[in-house]
């Protein structure tokens, strides 16, 4: 089903501010040399859920930095009501996923560069995990 334009809307503001408390909550925590960024965000018909989909680099540490944002949904989102608290009436339940797209791209290239060709052998390459 496409998305209505109240919902786009709504998704795109939600992403505006997401990228930007994320982002500063990881300057402000030590994470100096970390990039955190909110790829997608998707939100339900009756405008109640968004699922917000971030990209973590470097890499290494993406796993326990979800982990920290999952842990601390609360704060995010009485945050992001202080923010659009003129733009939104109720600020939708926040479910956070892992972007694993970049890492993907990139093991595609690493394998395109060598000799192990991923487009002759698909076995190379891990199934996508689809969320």
């Amino acid at each position: 089903m496409e998305e209505t334009q109240r919902q786009k809307k709504i998704a795109g503001i939600i992403q505006k501010d997401l990228a930007d408390i994320l982002q500063r909550a990881a300057t402000d925590g030590g994470l100096r040399g970390t990039l955190i960024s909110v790829s997608k965000v998707s939100v339900t018909v009756d405008l109640s859920l968004a699922k917000v989909y971030v990209s973590i680099f470097p890499n290494k540490d993406a796993k326990e930095l979800l982990a920290g944002i999952k842990a601390s949904q609360v704060t995010i989102r009485h945050e992001l009501a202080l923010r659009t608290k003129n733009q939104l009436r109720r600020v939708p339940e926040l479910v956070f996923y892992l972007d694993d797209s970049l890492e993907y791209i990139d093991r595609i290239e690493q394998s395109l560069k060598g000799e192990e060709n991923p487009i002759e052998n698909r076995d190379l390459l891990d199934k996508r995990k689809k969320s």
